[in-house]
């Protein structure tokens, strides 16, 4: 048997528990936290999702300039990706600043 045992969903409404619920995953290693969690969520949301995600992470008190091991933080990740623009403006209108 070829391809994903699950059909592929697209256009799928995510309730504010799903997207909250990003907020309690923990790293498996000793990336930051903060960071963490910010990465999955950005992998795995559309931008409108992901808008949401950043209010309730920001409300949260979690710190949106969270670093990886190397110094990095989101922004400075969703930078280099031409197609995260909309991603790159949400975050950076919740504060976040790139690391140089």
């Amino acid at each position: 048997m070829s391809g994903p045992s699950q059909p592929k969903t697209v256009d799928e409404d995510w309730s504010d528990e799903r997207v909250k619920a990003f907020l309690e995953l923990q790293p498996q290693d000793d990336t930051n936290p903060d960071y963490h969690v910010l990465i999955k969520a950005y992998h795995y949301m559309v931008a409108f999702d992901f808008a949401r995600f950043v209010t309730f992470f920001v409300e949260a008190g979690r710190d949106i300039n969270a670093q990886d091991q190397n110094g990095n933080t989101i922004l400075d990740l969703i930078s280099k990706h031409a197609s995260s623009t909309a991603y790159a403006e949400l975050l950076e209108k919740a504060g976040a600043k790139k690391s140089s």
